[in-house]
């Protein structure tokens, strides 16, 4: 596991737990893997595993308690991507843009090619701009391009996340929340997805790695780029050898 801190608070988490160290794939319980990536505070990128709804209710709980002392907390949001293995299958669950792949080597070629097992829930594609518009059709403004890049109402990427209870609930978006993340005119249904993507993949012999990161790496490297990174790596230990 890598990370980079980019802000000066630390948003982001990552972890990894099995129940086997000694063969991480194979016990009964397989291993879990996950990153979590925050963003307007790192109140929601939380280290434990309660559960996807559970880190939902109880983060929509804290926001309740904290509004009058600490009404910014209603921005912050999660990103997130676990997978999970057990007896030779990979299970992947994300919401946000983090995105997985996997790289696989063809044994005719020995080309070493990527896979990608996740659809990043972001307004710079074009599905899910369509998503959006479907599931508000009578809001124009829904997704704005703004330094010609798509956002949601003007004032996020991601169309599905944890958090960001100002854009789910109304109530919560206004004063004393900081008026650059007000809407100028009142919503009846959550502008952000709840919605977690769920998608099965069973493992196989040409299977090499698997790749998982937020966009933070995607906006610089394309899947094929990190697979080359890789296969360098593994050709200049082989040559160390």
């Amino acid at each position: 596991m890598a990370v980079v801190q980019a802000n000066n608070l630390l948003e982001d988490h990552s972890q990894i737990e099995s129940d086997s160290l000694s063969n991480l794939d194979s016990g009964p319980f397989g291993t879990f893997a996950g990153i979590y990536d925050g963003h307007g505070g790192p109140e929601t990128s939380l280290r434990n595993k309660e559960g996807y709804s559970g880190n939902n209710r109880r983060f929509f709980s804290v926001v309740s308690r904290q509004w009058s002392l600490k009404a910014q907390i209603a921005a912050a949001g999660l990103r997130c991507l676990v997978r999970v293995i057990c007896s030779g299958v990979l299970y992947i669950a994300n919401v946000g843009d983090p995105r997985i792949f996997l790289e696989k080597l063809v044994r005719a070629t020995g080309e070493a090619l990527s896979i990608q097992l996740s659809t990043e829930h972001n307004a710079c594609i074009e599905s899910m701009r369509q998503e959006l518009q479907s599931l508000h059709p009578y809001n124009s403004q829904i997704v704005v391009l703004k330094h010609n890049v798509w956002h949601v109402k003007g004032l996020i990427q991601v169309s599905r996340s944890i958090g960001d209870v100002y854009l789910k609930m109304a109530e919560y978006n206004r004063e004393p929340l900081y008026a650059k993340f007000h809407l100028n005119e009142p919503f009846q249904r959550p502008i952000l997805s709840l919605e977690l993507a769920i998608s099965v993949h069973e493992l196989q012999l040409d299977d090499q790695f698997i790749i998982f990161a937020s966009d933070g790496l995607w906006e610089h490297l394309s899947n094929q780029e990190v697979v080359d990174i890789i296969q360098r790596s593994l050709l200049n230990v082989r040559f160390s050898w």
